[in-house]
């Protein structure tokens, strides 16, 4: 079991950069592939982003290629994503998340463990 919390939301102006962090409790961190999820108001959960623990293989939703980055520190336990040229459209509730899947699935249902969230507004 893989215990998540996430930190680094915040608010940040269009064309801005954050990084969040994932801290992971347990010991199955180093063998999950880890996601990153987003939720905007009234909107349903999509995916943002997601890195393989086998091979640190990652995969992007197109809406944020090019603009964001996954990474992971399995010494530290920990996620992270770079984000960067963030837009209006990025604000959203951003989640962690962890699977037991070997590739970089993309389908929330692949993933069980969830982190509470935490907020990034972008304004224009």
């Amino acid at each position: 079991q893989v215990q998540l919390v996430e930190s680094g939301g915040g608010l940040v102006q269009a064309g801005g950069s954050l990084r969040l962090s994932c801290a992971a409790s347990g010991r199955t961190f180093r063998w999950s592939t880890m996601g990153w999820f987003r939720q905007a108001a009234g909107k349903e959960r999509e995916f943002v982003a997601a890195i393989t623990w086998i091979d640190s293989s990652t995969n992007y939703a197109d809406s944020v290629k090019g603009r964001f980055t996954i990474s992971r520190d399995n010494a530290k336990n920990t996620l992270y994503l770079e984000m960067n040229n963030l837009k209006p459209e990025d604000t959203a509730v951003y989640y962690c998340a962890a699977s037991a899947q070997i590739v970089a699935t993309m389908r929330l249902e692949d993933y069980h463990n969830w982190g509470q969230g935490t907020q990034v507004t972008v304004s224009s």
